[in-house]
């Protein structure tokens, strides 16, 4: 459900990427941490297991059909999207920051109370 939902968010930016400068986008990567997902968005056969799966929630397969999107797996050590959703320690909250380029204010004066 939420690389569906990152599909749809996806799909909007394209729209107003394309309409801005009218060019020809490579297929937009989605990095995901759910290799079952991942299987599932490629293998177009509809299985027992999935039957529980929402319809609004098979486009994503679409997309990858026709290369606008493609899935990729990343392990959730690599998820830099855990210094938004999670409480992390301050060493991987360190590393995460880091790699995402948020970099200290050289502006800000630290006051003492």
């Amino acid at each position: 459900m939420v690389a569906s939902q990152a599909a749809c968010e996806t799909i909007w930016m394209r729209k107003i990427l394309v309409g801005l400068f009218n060019q020809r986008m490579d297929p937009t990567v989605i990095y995901c941490n759910n290799q079952s997902c991942i299987k599932l968005s490629e293998n177009p056969i509809f299985h027992d297991r999935s039957k529980h799966i929402d319809i609004r929630y098979h486009h994503l397969r679409d997309h990858v059909a026709r290369r606008i999107m493609l899935l990729q797996y990343i392990s959730i050590e690599e998820q830099n999207a855990d210094i938004l959703t999670k409480v992390l320690l301050k060493c991987k909250f360190e590393l995460h920051r880091d790699r995402i380029g948020v970099v200290d204010n050289p502006f800000l004066v630290e006051r003492e109370c």
